[in-house]
């Protein structure tokens, strides 16, 4: 996410028409969710290519081993 979709947002936010701020910031919520899934997915798959068990992602995670073996795991 470039920093200009994020400063739409808040500053629509400020704005006089509520439904442009709630679609700035739902755009801007979107975004930002896809590329932080991406930098996870590729921190996984570092983790894991050096040698950490799925318990230890889990744990950095805060999810459950199952639920990232699921998420990540492969076959």
């Amino acid at each position: 996410m470039d920093d200009r979709t994020l400063r739409t947002a808040i500053a629509a936010a400020d704005g006089d028409d509520p439904y442009r701020a709630l679609r700035a910031i739902r755009h801007a919520r979107a975004e930002l969710t896809r590329e932080l899934d991406r930098a996870e997915a590729v921190a996984v798959r570092r983790a894991r290519a050096s040698g950490a068990s799925w318990q230890l992602i889990a744990l950095a995670l805060e999810v459950s081993k199952q639920a990232v073996h699921k998420r990540y795991g492969r076959g």
